[in-house]
């Protein structure tokens, strides 16, 4: 007596539970890889964790697809986004009443920000040659570029970004001190060149008189 043929099951015809376990653990092939994690904490003990959500009460940092890492801080996603996609920058100098203004400005709204101060001849032209302007206050949104301080356009600019009306970052966070626009790297110290010696000039004898032999007297 012949048996029914019965046709090979597809993958997709295997049981519920079966495929369940399956992607179970895939999943935990993929979790514990920490090239899939998308940030990595280091603890006070310098313990080292890697997880998918931003540490709230430590600096973490992101983990990108070749494995290189780059400082996010703790910020909310939603304001990550927004600042990775459009940063800010603030051209500033001392002793400007404007930029006070703006620097205000920008932290009462809790917008992440750097700051570049613009005071040697250096800075002014390198202002020049990126902004195409030597008067601060300067403030770049991306590709969008403000001079001068008017609060009202800066928050303008900053709402058509996506930028959040109201701050949402993180107690404690702190902004980066503002660093100068050309960083002036100190020349290396040559050292003194050594003079060559003086030689001694030879005693040569008088000439026409014979050469005293050593040792002689008068």
């Amino acid at each position: 007596m012949q048996r029914a043929h019965r046709p090979a099951r597809s993958p997709l015809a295997w049981p519920k539970a079966a495929r369940a376990v399956q992607v179970v653990g895939l999943l935990a092939v993929v979790m514990s890889s920490p090239a899939w994690a998308l940030y990595k904490v280091v603890g006070p003990d310098g313990k080292v964790t890697y997880t998918d959500r931003p540490s709230t009460d430590r600096p973490s940092q992101t983990i990108r697809a070749n494995g290189a890492t780059s400082s996010t801080g703790s910020l909310p996603l939603e304001l990550r986004q927004v600042a990775s996609k459009y940063p800010v920058t603030l051209y500033s100098s001392r002793d400007c009443a404007p930029c006070d203004q703006g620097r205000s400005a920008l932290q009462r709204r809790g917008i992440p920000f750097s700051e570049k101060l613009v005071e040697t001849k250096e800075d002014i032209d390198s202002l020049q040659r990126l902004e195409g302007s030597t008067q601060v206050p300067v403030l770049r949104i991306g590709q969008q570029q403000m001079r001068g301080f008017q609060e009202r356009e800066w928050m303008s600019y900053l709402d058509a970004a996506g930028y959040p009306a109201k701050s949402v970052l993180p107690p404690g966070y702190a902004w980066r001190s503002a660093t100068p626009l050309v960083q002036v790297t100190e020349a290396p110290v040559r050292a003194k060149p050594i003079p060559p010696m003086k030689r001694e000039t030879p005693i040569v004898p008088p000439v026409g008189q014979p050469e005293i032999p050593p040792g002689f007297r008068f």
